[in-house]
């Protein structure tokens, strides 16, 4: 079974019109348009509805966005996300013109939320935590919205020379000011895999970062030169001494914390003696079925949220969705938000990566 199409931010209806991006003029076209969508994001927050109902994201008018969150710099601050795509097959390269006729959406980046003037029933809402519960065009646009809020924060200057750069085609492209060269957002591929052993067994790890009941899949980047087989038999066996041999793609998800693609396996246990490393893992054990939902019942295991992809790879394994413990919201609740700073640590477990 291949999870792509399930997990909630791998979702899109958009067309992203990547076609229009090298026009100069199109954000000022754009933000000129009343019809024009506009969301508001900040470090992983986006603008959402909070009046007890499911949440959704809240649209803008451009006017309104500008005046709700005044952010200075009207270049810096905003980008070009796409079109509601009409043929429901995103990611098909235009061959022919094509007639956008929906509303543009627009992402309006604010570097403090504080400033924003939210109206009542709405409030900043970590995509993380409320992913899962989006319509999937909502899930896509905030995802490629979080995505380029991070790389922009993280990437103010040329990596070649240290000169300021700035923002060209509509918020995709940061161009140096001294050497004119052009900087692409990048993405760190991430493994992330339900280890499982003969006799159908399960292997969960709680990190060294992690309060003690809070259990997931194994994840770990792809280190440079490195095919993704080779990282899962090198990350689980650094971690845990397990040996993995044969391994199946399951899926793929954005993971926009700050820029990973965590790319979900099911790998096959040789061995099965467990010897956490101490540093990344603090423990990490084998469940059958039975084990992993009697400990997930009384609370002693809290598993990962619904919008991450080791929540998907767990609930694949276990045949179905795993019953809630008695404290629903522990996994959000017991662990500090991670430093948005860091960007560090192994995928899956110090930054969350999709765990």
């Amino acid at each position: 079974m291949v999870l792509d199409s399930d997990l909630p931010l791998s979702r899109t209806v958009t067309d992203r019109a990547a076609d229009l991006r090298r026009d100069p003029g199109l954000l000022d076209r754009l933000l000129d348009l009343p019809g024009s969508r506009v969301l508001l994001v900040s470090s992983g927050q986006v603008v959402a509805r909070s009046d007890g109902r499911r949440p959704a994201l809240v649209w803008f008018a451009p006017a309104e966005a500008a005046l709700r969150a005044p952010t200075g710099s009207l270049a810096e601050r905003w980008a070009f996300l796409g079109y509601d795509d009409a043929d429901q097959v995103p990611g098909v390269a235009v061959t022919e013109p094509v007639e956008r006729t929906g509303p543009a959406y627009l992402a309006h980046h604010v570097p403090d939320p504080a400033v924003a003037a939210l109206p009542e029933g709405t409030s900043w809402m970590p995509l993380r935590d409320i992913g899962a519960e989006l319509s999937a065009r909502d899930a896509g646009l905030a995802t490629a919205a979080v995505a380029l809020y991070e790389w922009h924060v993280r990437h103010p200057r040329c990596p070649r020379c240290g000169a300021v750069t700035y923002t060209v085609q509509s918020g995709w492209v940061r161009r140096c000011v001294a050497d004119g060269t052009e900087h692409y957002p990048r993405t760190d591929p991430a493994v992330i895999m339900a280890v499982i052993d003969d006799d159908g067994r399960l292997l969960l790890a709680n990190s060294a970062a992690w309060p003690a009941r809070r259990f997931s899949t194994l994840a770990g980047f792809v280190e440079p030169g490195e095919s993704v087989e080779h990282a899962i038999r090198r990350e689980v066996r650094e971690e845990s001494a397990v040996v993995v041999g044969e391994v199946e793609y399951k899926g793929s998800q954005p993971w926009p914390f700050p820029a990973s693609l965590m790319l979900g396996f099911q790998a096959r246990a040789l061995t099965t003696t467990i010897a956490v490393d101490g540093d990344e893992l603090a423990a990490a054990q084998w469940f059958t079925r039975a084990e992993l939902h009697r400990a997930v019942a009384v609370g002693e295991v809290v598993l990962p949220p619904s919008t991450s992809i080791a929540r998907a790879l767990i609930e694949d394994w276990f045949g179905g969705p795993v019953p809630p413990g008695p404290e629903p919201d522990a996994w959000r609740t017991s662990v500090p938000a991670p430093d948005p700073a860091a960007g560090s640590g192994p995928a899956g477990h110090a930054d969350d990566g999709g765990a």
